[in-house]
């Protein structure tokens, strides 16, 4: 199939009438030299092939013959579908057809590709519909409405004002239906909860989320290390930055680099360990939030390797890549709980009323950490207010987050456009508070501020992300931001869904998109569809 490239470049060179010796001279080689090549006696690649291609006006593929043998790789795969693959086909059908038809082949070869990613978008919301919690949530707040209806109408069947064969009629069909959408919507429910136990994880971030929450965001082993690993932080003087760098040249052997060029331009960030080298480095433009905090990462990482290897292999993981992102997962919790450690956090946490700014200054964190740590603290027996938390993006992409029982959070996609997470762009570094109330009658306090990364030149772009932390409204008067707020007045709640597609209020003028519904989506005909306020020049 492959024919030698020598009669290419010769069969090519001819059909434009260009000489030997034209040729050559052109490609910089002897005419004697590019006599030996058109006649398979001499290799070429490279750059001198690149040259030839060039001058030819012709790709380098179409010279090796890469093009054909690929298109013919792909007519395998296509043939060898499970659905065509039982047809009685002749044994060189295929390379005949890349060899007399190559457009018919490519065709081919392109529709079939056009099937697999149509298969594979459609396995991949079926693996969404499964396993995707929001929906599972969603449904279970349907179960308990019908139940109570149900209720109501056992209730009413004891009332003696009506004919009792009519009300044994009428009550006796409200408890059927009722009944019978019970049964229905327990039965959904099942299959979310057996299919996202059955199957495994959509991607590598889900299976992440799925041991979080498996584990309500708090490991106690990790804890317990990092109780170990900070009293032997402070026996070698006060926490912080100097503290965390001595440790690790003196424990590890690694250096640490504050400012000057990255050692690899092809890695951007503020900072990266070199383990090679034994290397830390940071760039110059870092706060010391986050130099303490990566250094107390490192340190962990180091010290309790075995701690996190275990933590680790306890999670249900299948992929390496899920792997290693949950090593960085764990690695940045242990950090958390060196640089905060849980008592003494906890407890100026709930003398400040939960003031994150004032925690900030105290334990020389970042408004993120300190909003990562209130997420975690889940101690058995010394909890802290239970909080949930969103980051997203200036395009409205949820980038993170932590789940919060009974608060439908997405995790992908994008939120409500009414909620506080994306009113912070507007106002950026200001503290945003916000009473929502969901249309199941759930109040929630929402607590928002836009963050921004100190760019490292001039032409480096600003990045701009917006953290919400959520806690139930029956916790808002424990903390500094539920003051002033009239929390028993419900009519100034904001009404709020978890997304447009998921939301039940078909006349909200913020909805982005059409009602999903049991026959498909079900548009907002009385509502115009409006871009998001918040992606309107809104640079935050």
């Amino acid at each position: 199939m492959r024919a030698p490239i020598g009669f290419r470049i010769s069969n090519r060179r001819k059909s434009l009438r260009i000489s030997q010796a034209a040729l050559a001279r052109q490609i910089g080689i002897s005419p004697s030299y590019l006599n030996l090549i058109e006649n398979n006696k001499r290799d070429i690649a490279g750059s001198l092939l690149q040259r030839v291609a060039q001058c030819l006006d012709i790709e380098i593929g179409d010279l090796t013959g890469e093009a054909e043998q690929k298109l013919l790789q792909d007519l395998e795969e296509a043939y060898a579908d499970p659905a065509v693959e039982s047809l009685p086909f002749q044994p060189d059908e295929r390379r005949q057809l890349v060899a007399q038809y190559p457009a018919s082949a490519m065709a081919l070869a392109r529709m079939h590709r056009a099937y697999m990613g149509a298969v594979a978008d459609a396995d991949a919301y079926a693996d969404r519909l499964r396993s995707d919690p929001l929906l599972g949530q969603l449904l279970h707040q349907v179960l308990s409405g019908i139940t109570a209806i149900r209720s109501s109408a056992e209730i009413l069947e004891d009332v003696q004002d009506l004919d009792d064969a009519e009300r044994s009629r009428f009550l006796g069909a409200i408890g059927r239906e009722t009944r019978t959408l019970s049964e229905v919507a327990r039965s959904l429910i099942g299959q979310f909860e057996s299919s996202s136990q059955a199957a495994s994880s959509v991607s590598a971030l889900r299976e992440i989320d799925d041991m979080i929450i498996e584990q309500q965001n708090h490991f106690p082993q990790l804890e317990d290390a990092a109780v170990r690993l900070r009293v032997e932080l402070d026996a070698q003087g006060t926490f912080g930055v100097e503290t965390l760098v001595s440790a690790l040249e003196s424990g590890f052997g690694v250096r640490t680099i504050i400012g000057g060029p990255p050692d690899s331009p092809d890695f951007p960030g503020q900072y990266r360990y070199r383990p090679d080298a034994r290397i830390m480095w940071f760039q110059g433009s870092t706060t010391l939030a986050t130099r303490q905090f990566q250094l107390a990462r490192l340190f962990g990482e180091l010290s309790a390797a075995d701690v996190l290897r275990q933590t680790l292999e306890l999670a249900r993981l299948s992929t390496d890549r899920a792997r290693r992102l949950a090593a960085r997962a764990l690695g940045s919790y242990l950090a958390g709980a060196i640089v905060f450690p849980y008592s003494r956090f906890l407890g100026e946490a709930e003398a400040c009323g939960y003031d994150i700014d004032r925690l900030r200054q105290r334990f020389n964190g970042s408004f993120e950490q300190i909003a990562h740590r209130l997420v975690s603290l889940r101690r058995p027996g010394e909890e802290g207010i239970p909080f949930g938390f969103l980051r997203s993006d200036p395009a409205g992409r949820l980038t993170k987050h932590f789940p919060l029982p009974g608060l439908l959070l997405p995790n992908t996609g994008h939120a409500c456009p009414l909620w506080a997470i994306y009113g912070a762009f507007r106002q950026p570094e200001a503290m945003l508070r916000q009473v929502v109330q969901f249309s199941d009658g759930s109040r929630y306090m929402f607590l928002a501020r836009s963050l921004q990364q100190r760019p490292a030149s001039f032409r480096e772009p600003n990045n701009v992300v917006s953290v919400m932390l959520a806690c139930d409204v029956l916790h808002a008067d424990r903390t500094v931001y539920g003051q002033g707020l009239n929390l028993l007045d419900q009519a100034a709640d904001v009404p709020v869904g978890p997304t447009c597609r998921l939301c039940t209020r078909r006349d909200c003028a913020a909805r982005q998109e059409e009602v999903l519904s049991p026959g498909g989506p079900v548009s907002a005909t009385r509502v115009p569809l409006v871009p998001h306020e918040f992606g309107l020049g809104d640079s935050a």
